[in-house]
């Protein structure tokens, strides 16, 4: 198996689902002596800065999503759509993908698309237990749909249907060996992880700092917490306000050291982060963000939560003295915390990236 080996992965902006398409890409190159990986999508800035960070070349395409908005801008997206195919098929047509895969996100429809019309094996990645609009239009098309959990809306008894788990990636490459400036971090404390995702959780991070407010956390906790752009500065002066000692980043590029350094977090439930959650054994609080489509996060949080390997506070349940209550009743309680963890890696499935790159190499170069 030494000759070149092309693919394109199309879709992301969001770390929900840019992250399992770069797990993917890992394992691809785990397997693989010679290939060559391309990502098309979106040209957000988190999506070009994470995959320049991991060093896999980009390229982006005109699309927006057509799902919500007014009639106005749902015509404007419509009519992008044209575009995105004409641009996605010169990509291909230049790359000559021997497969394409789509994690989904609107970015990787006409990509997808493109590679039906061109005859190249495609197949789609997805992460929720409800799939997304894109991937419910690309299900149409594509040879292979790779799922999260086994019964995955609208799929069940689909014989295109992989069921796999998601992929998680490996620690960032460009930070091993590289040391972690965390504020004041004393191994011996309990760690506490916060983090709304990619693109933070203005509700989370106002909460935390309420419930810490009412609780002694300076002598106790070690506390990472991921904001997301717009919160850094607010979240870090209220810390300096509490005279709590805490690590603020707007974004952590190695999150996964990072979910094995802490005890507990404090999170979104978007299906990326419940797999990494349940590879780690790391125990949660999990506030599903109550505007994802179909509002799959509470699905997947509520799932957790039923085989007792999370707690779950919706977010509009979510205040400081909830979040304080709840808090109390895990960070002394040893033995609900090694039963949360023990319950969560019940649930992992660790050899996604390996299983779908197998598959993408094998229909790859057989075709």
């Amino acid at each position: 198996m030494d000759k070149q080996f092309n693919i394109i992965i199309a879709g992301g902006k969001t770390g929900g689902h840019l992250f399992p398409g770069i797990a993917i890409a890992q394992a691809l190159e785990r397997s693989h002596p010679d290939v060559g990986i391309l990502f098309v999508g979106t040209t957000a800035p988190f999506e070009t800065q994470t995959l320049e960070k991991y060093g896999y070349a980009h390229k982006g395409i005109l699309s927006k999503p057509i799902k919500g908005g007014s009639l106005p801008k749902k015509m404007v997206s419509i009519s992008l759509l044209l575009i995105s195919l004409i641009q996605s098929l010169v990509i291909i047509l230049r790359q000559k993908p021997d497969f394409v895969l789509g994690v989904g996100g609107f970015s990787s429809f006409t990509v997808v698309l493109a590679a039906w019309i061109l005859g190249i094996p495609s197949a789609i990645q997805e992460q929720n237990a409800i799939p997304g609009l894109t991937n419910r239009l690309l299900s149409k098309f594509t040879q292979t749909i790779f799922t999260a959990f086994k019964e995955t809306k609208g799929f069940v008894n689909n014989p295109k249907v992989i069921y796999v788990g998601n992929p998680v990636r490996k620690t960032d490459p460009m930070a091993s060996g590289s040391r972690l400036n965390l504020t004041q971090f004393n191994p011996d404390k309990f760690t506490l992880l916060i983090t709304g995702g990619s693109q933070g959780a203005g509700s989370i991070n106002m909460a935390v700092m309420d419930a810490l407010a009412l609780m002694d956390p300076a002598d106790t906790l070690n506390i990472i917490h991921q904001t997301g752009i717009t919160d850094e500065s607010v979240v870090q002066k209220q810390y300096d306000d509490l005279k709590v000692p805490a690590t603020v980043n707007a974004f952590f590029h190695d999150m996964p050291r990072l979910l094995d350094m802490a005890d507990l977090a404090i999170t979104r439930a978007g299906a990326g982060t419940i797999s990494e959650l349940c590879i780690k054994g790391l125990p949660a609080i999990l506030v599903p963000f109550p505007h994802a489509a179909d509002d799959h996060q509470t699905v997947n949080a509520k799932a957790l939560e039923n085989q007792g390997a999370a707690v779950m506070i919706k977010d509009n349940e979510l205040t400081g003295q909830r979040l304080k209550e709840t808090l109390d009743g895990l960070i002394g309680n040893k033995t609900r915390l090694a039963h949360m963890a023990e319950m969560l890696q019940h649930l992992a499935m660790t050899d996604a990236d390996e299983r779908i790159a197998a598959h993408i190499l094998k229909q790859g170069i057989k075709a």
